[in-house]
């Protein structure tokens, strides 16, 4: 289950990755027909929440258990 957790999130993270570089690519192009930048940014930040509410979720039940000494 934890690998599994940990997958999913690496998962989510590069297409945080992803979808900024097409961002990037879109604002270059600045093509009319083609979806604009703020799509690709609207994605980003909702894999981001979705990461965050997933790692919530995962410390509060136990799966996912946090550093004890952070330094």
């Amino acid at each position: 289950m934890v690998i599994t957790a940990k997958i999913i999130l690496v998962l989510l993270m590069l297409f945080m990755v992803v979808n900024l570089f097409r961002a990037l690519f879109a604002m270059l192009r600045n093509d009319p027909t083609k979806p604009s930048m703020t799509k690709y940014l609207g994605q980003r930040v909702l894999f981001s929440a979705i990461a965050i509410v997933l790692i919530v979720i995962l410390l509060a039940s136990g799966v996912l258990v946090p550093n004890p000494r952070p330094y």
